[in-house]
């Protein structure tokens, strides 16, 4: 029979026991938030403070919240000097659901030729230059009929350094032709490391036939190998450092804790991103007006329908195509 010393001393010893699990579990969530922490200065001490973004979209309108669905407004840019306008050399809407865990990319091209409010017809990405995320914002919600929650602008700079600081070594990438006019580097054909530079030159490489269709299949395709280097074990570990490294080139109307776990849940989703384009194919005509240039004059109503279908319904990978140059 028990007796209740042997209880008492049972009783302690499990106390005991359950006391240095509880501090082993503490001191390793001190650690990995020390390293955390010095990770995410490791990466403000990489970024140059003097090219940050200036902040002062404080006009942006968020739409109203879907139960499950972020849809965020991304932008790359060239960042100018200051009184100087910036131009989107990039415009894509990521749409998260957090309860399907599926992750939607929509690439607007930027010669899309679009009414924009107060300023009449022009291509779509003068729009921000006019009036920045806001007036894209609305520019897209009005012809297309999506609207957004976030906008999150991202420095082409800030793209070089989150790639060095992700893989050093460089992100593999198949480079389908030679590519060099106006990027800034040059690019061999065939299968190949490249480093942030590099990457960003293959992203935005468009002098040739295929022009904007050509580079923003060449976007969808870095998002897809930068993806998969962030699921890995040194991707994620990495992330800390990440962060201080870009936040220097990001502007965003996010709160952090929510930017957070967005991040957080599209690294861990292990789910294909599925990707359209608008203009959508046979949904556009290729024509010249004096204000604005060579343009893609989309159908309307073709590419609206098409997009509430994707990212209401859609399960499929939207086609697009090109006319023959003019």
């Amino acid at each position: 029979m028990e007796t209740r010393t042997g209880r008492k001393q049972q009783k302690k010893k499990k106390k005991s026991v359950l006391k240095g699990i509880l501090t082993f579990v503490f001191l390793i969530f001190l650690a990995a938030g020390g390293y955390a922490g010095f990770q995410y200065y490791e990466g403000l001490k990489q970024a140059k403070p003097a090219a940050q973004l200036e902040k002062h979209y404080d006009d942006f309108q968020a739409a109203d919240k879907i139960e499950g669905i972020q849809n965020v407004l991304l932008l790359g840019i060239d960042a100018r000097k200051k009184g100087e306008v910036s131009r989107t050399d990039s415009i894509m809407v990521g749409q998260y659901d957090t309860d399907t865990e599926q992750l939607k990319l929509v690439s607007i091209m930027r010669d899309n030729y679009v009414d924009i409010p107060g300023h009449g017809k022009n291509k779509i990405n003068a729009a921000f230059s006019f009036g920045g995320p806001e007036l894209l914002r609305k520019t897209i919600e009005q012809n297309f009929g999506i609207d957004v929650n976030y906008y999150a602008l991202v420095d082409f700079k800030g793209f070089e350094k989150i790639v060095d600081a992700l893989s050093p070594e460089g992100i593999q990438i198949d480079v389908e032709k030679a590519m060099s006019k106006n990027i800034g580097v040059n690019l061999k054909q065939g299968v190949q490391k490249l480093h942030g530079k590099e990457l960003l030159g293959y992203a935005r490489f468009r002098h040739d036939a295929r022009g904007d269709f050509g580079r923003v299949e060449r976007q969808q395709k870095v998002i897809g190998a930068l993806k998969e280097k962030f699921l890995s074990v040194s991707g994620v570990v990495k992330l800390p450092k990440m962060v201080g490294t870009i936040q220097p080139y990001i502007d965003t109307n996010m709160k952090t804790l929510t930017a957070i776990g967005i991040a957080k849940d599209i690294i861990i989703n292990k789910s294909n991103i599925q990707t359209m384009v608008i203009p959508v194919k046979d949904g556009f005509k290729e024509t010249r007006y004096p204000n604005a240039g060579q343009v893609l004059e989309p159908d309307l109503a073709k590419n609206k329908e098409a997009l509430q279908e994707f990212l209401v319904n859609g399960n499929q990978e939207t086609e697009y195509g090109l006319s023959s140059p003019k």
